[in-house]
């Protein structure tokens, strides 16, 4: 079925009901970025595969309302359908709220399926509608036409074991609780799987490159119970969890167990991650608060880290063999986009402790590259020939940590302007990643540093510095990251443990990308009371697209010191061919 036909399918529901417009956003009833396939209703309406977005449909128009990182790519999959692109030109805010505001008449009805919306970003949205006399409300009316809904993932649990985990179960339950009695809270609301696989110390295959279990969770003061599907547990996970306390249901059971809470309890909830149905659901008096997991899981332990350093030796392995693997087969044999994704994947897998990729790998080649979020794969997949810019952005996910890096090399002798541009982003890369900041900052104010010589140059990127990264967990991790003011993310402080991406970036439309990126850990510096980052990310720099005149001192020394470690932790790893090649990709300025 065509979006099209789907959009169609849609409008004749709405008649009948009396709807003027629905809202389906990427989102699943956890407000998870990567929802499972059941839970795919933008991406089932539209076409559009982006990990952003979201799609309104009016008895007139659809639309979808997507972000600059997302432009090219809506228009070629949205091409000769029902849905037409808005291009949002502020991420962060609601503009298909706005164009509803001004599309529709007073009287008339929106609705959203309340699984699929936070309680805030609910409150919102009804408050912006209620000024033009447009109600909104939560009615779940894609299942009416998605007849072939997938079912819900039935992947098996599996226990996060000792070495590798930084805290048992029953600390970050004693953890919770903690933050509950300081809220006078009875029970805690836990619903993003991310939270809930942390503090239980679970891991899973629900979602696509995100090792998670779709699952719910209800803290009491005295008990837990954990919602999810009984025949993923075998019996050693069962018992494990049951010695800390935790009581398994089926993952739908929350509804009727939340309708049940005796009115006089205290329910604390975080309304930015819990959805609107579930939050309708619960009978007792809400508090709202942050979620304690969400915090907590952010500050990794010192054990955490040692196994992430360690992981990124892995990591950087794999990607030295896989880019000599590269060099040494272009020009000789086909190799496109996709095809290059898979074998860095392979030579992951060769790693102890792999667990698959963190993401679908960016491998875009020449104006591929200039598109944000591109991902290839074997039906549209450039070939990757000895001449031009390729730009790679992968992650794996290891038992010791999850990995994010990006590199962009030359494939033939680059011009002066890509080198200029190269370098540019170099020396911002730099200048953040040899910070140092006083306790208390948050990203926001070290943004400017990865952006000022690009501006200098009336150049700039669109999307953020960098983001949190989980622990064999999400490669994108909230709340904290380097981005603008506006954000969460910019106004989130930086606390010691905290793992971040270090990514700023370049993009000419049609001509190439440019993206440097490296994993960071905050640390504490040498100074009280002030913090740096340590780049843990092993891989080294293109030498061939760096102008060495527009470097200072300061930033060459730093450019060896990176250099020397990169050699000293990989070469040996690796065979005398791949150390030899490792060598000469390691230059060093004199």
């Amino acid at each position: 079925m065509s979006n099209t036909a789907k959009v169609n399918a849609l409008r004749e529901v709405m008649k009948k009901k009396g709807i003027a417009a629905v809202i389906i956003p990427t989102a699943d009833p956890h407000q998870s970025e990567y929802p499972a396939a059941c839970w795919k209703d933008r991406e089932w309406i539209s076409g559009f595969t982006g990990s952003a977005g979201v799609v309104v449909v009016t008895h007139n128009e659809a639309g979808l309302w997507a972000d600059s990182r997302y432009y090219l790519q809506a228009e070629e999959e949205l091409k000769g359908g029902a849905i037409r692109l808005f291009k949002v030109k502020n991420q962060f805010a609601p503009e298909h709220i706005e164009w509803l505001c001004s599309t529709l008449k007073s009287g008339d009805v929106v609705v959203i399926d309340g699984a699929d919306i936070s309680k805030s970003q609910f409150d919102q949205y009804e408050q912006m509608l209620a000024v033009q006399g447009i109600s909104l409300k939560t009615i779940d009316l894609i299942s009416i036409i998605w007849t072939d809904r997938p079912a819900l993932p039935d992947g098996p649990v599996r226990l996060f074991e000792q070495p590798f985990p930084g805290q048992m179960r029953s600390e970050k339950l004693d953890l919770i609780r903690k933050a509950m009695a300081e809220k006078n809270a009875d029970y805690h609301v836990m619903s993003s799987l991310d939270d809930i696989a942390w503090t239980f110390n679970i891991r899973g295959t629900d979602v696509e490159f995100n090792p998670l279990v779709v699952s719910f969770a209800l803290v009491g003061d005295q008990n837990v119970v954990l919602y999810l599907d009984p025949k993923k547990l075998d019996e050693t996970s069962r018992a494990a969890l049951e010695v800390d306390g935790v009581q398994v249901k089926p993952y739908h059971q929350i509804v009727a167990n939340l309708n049940d809470l005796d009115a006089s309890k205290t329910v604390m909830v975080e309304a930015s991650t819990l959805n609107t149905q579930l939050y309708k659901a619960i009978n007792g008096h809400i508090i709202h608060a942050d979620a304690p997991a969400r915090i907590a899981k952010g500050v990794k332990t010192n054990s955490e880290i040692d196994h992430l350093r360690a992981t990124m030796v892995k990591d950087g392995v794999a990607l030295v063999y896989a880019f000599k693997w590269l060099e040494d087969h272009l020009g000789k044999s086909v190799i496109t986009e996709a095809v290059f994704g898979e074998v860095i994947a392979k030579f992951r897998s060769e790693q102890e402790g792999y667990q698959g990729e963190s993401f679908n790998a960016i491998v875009g080649y020449k104006g591929n590259g200039a598109i944000v979020h591109y991902h290839p794969d074997h039906h549209h997949s450039a070939e990757i020939k000895p001449e031009g810019i390729l730009l790679i952005d992968c992650g794996g996910q290891y038992h010791g940590g999850t990995t994010d890096i990006t590199r962009t090399i030359a494939l033939s002798k680059p011009d002066q302007s890509q080198k200029r541009h190269y370098t540019l982003v170099l020396k911002g890369h730099i200048a953040l990643a040899r910070a140092i900041f006083p306790e208390g900052s948050c990203g926001a104010q070290l943004d400017v540093l990865a952006r000022q010589f690009l501006w200098q140059h009336g150049l700039n990127y669109l999307h953020g510095t960098g983001h949190g990264i989980g622990y064999y967990l999400n490669v994108h991790e909230g709340p904290h990251g380097i981005a603008g003011v506006g954000t969460e993310r910019g106004r989130t402080a930086l606390l010691p443990g905290m793992v971040i991406s270090n990514e700023p970036g370049l993009y000419l439309e049609n001509q190439y990308g440019i993206r440097i990126e490296n994993v960071v850990v905050v640390g504490k510096s040498n100074m009280d009371g002030y913090f740096n980052f340590e780049t843990v990310s092993l891989m080294p720099f293109d030498k061939e697209l760096i102008d060495e005149a527009i470097l200072d001192a300061g930033e060459k020394a730093w450019i060896n010191r990176y250099h020397t470690e990169v050699y000293d932790k990989l070469s040996p790893q690796l065979d005398v061919a791949h150390a030899a090649w490792l060598r000469h990709q390691c230059h060093l300025f004199g």
